[in-house]
């Protein structure tokens, strides 16, 4: 069985390797949903084209503006045949937006370096929480869960905060008091947005992050992982960490978010 693990996870390491190149060839293209503009998506991406230099977006209900259409945005989500293979050894369940779709391919190689752990995800660009939990759903009632389950989702909710805490309820519910729900908490504050947008960027991370802490205060099973304290404690800043206010630099930022994920989860069962 053990020899199973090491094929699922050592014998595409040359793809991951080369994977990982090509996605951080293309890195710079990966962004939290601006407020909804006239800008056309790009024809070749799929993504959202950002217009050069700073913007200025309507404020929105809660300042940061409104999240624009994600459905077709850039994704990682892992066949069905791995997830299994996953569940079988007891890995772990993964489920992120863009920061996830980007860091993904190196926290799957520094888990498995480092504690051998197997990790299916279901990482999608701009989603927010609620399609985060809509998937964990369906992979519960598909599969069913390990006993670690990797909350990377939130970023996207600072255009409608309120929104949040239904969502990290919903999942404390699916995943039930046996398993652990290991969130990484948020922090945004977009370099190109005005100091307004900026301000309520970091005001709604700031809120959301609350309700992650009242969940935990309810939840014993709900572990933090405290990527925003991180962030606020280096006497460097954000600059040196976040590309853009949102997406981790590479290959500090990205070496700091997913150390602390894997940090998080070393030793847990």
């Amino acid at each position: 069985m053990r020899s199973r693990l090491r094929e699922s996870v050592i014998a595409p390491a040359m793809a991951i390797v080369v994977t990982l190149a090509v996605f951080t060839a293309i890195g710079g293209l990966l962004v939290l949903l601006e407020p909804r503009s006239p800008t056309p998506a790009g024809p070749d991406t799929g993504l959202l084209a950002a217009p050069p230099g700073p913007t200025t977006v309507p404020p929105g209900r809660y300042g940061s503006g409104t999240l624009g259409p994600w459905q077709n945005l850039l994704r990682r989500i892992t066949p069905d045949d791995q997830i299994r293979d996953v569940l079988t050894f007891n890995g772990i369940f993964m489920f992120g937006d863009s920061i996830a779709v980007q860091d993904g391919l190196a926290l799957e190689q520094l888990l498995a370096t480092r504690t051998g752990d197997s990790i299916a995800v279901h990482d999608w660009s701009g989603q927010p929480t609620s399609a985060a939990v809509d998937a964990l759903a369906g992979w519960a009632r598909d599969y069913g869960l390990p006993s670690r389950i990797v909350m990377a989702v939130g970023t996207n909710d600072i255009f409608d905060p309120p929104a949040f805490g239904a969502q990290v309820e919903r999942t404390m519910a699916i995943a039930g008091p046996k398993r652990t729900v290991y969130w990484v908490n948020v922090e945004v504050s977009r370099f190109r947005q005005s100091a307004d947008v900026q301000a309520a960027d970091r005001a709604n991370s700031a809120w959301i992050n609350q309700q992650l802490e009242e969940a935990a205060a309810r939840h014993p099973n709900l572990k933090i992982i405290h990527w925003s304290e991180f962030l606020n404690s280096q006497p460097a800043g954000l600059g040196k960490y976040l590309r853009d206010g949102v997406h981790t630099s590479s290959p500090v930022g990205r070496a700091a978010r997913n150390d602390l994920i894997a940090d998080a989860l070393q030793g847990s069962p």
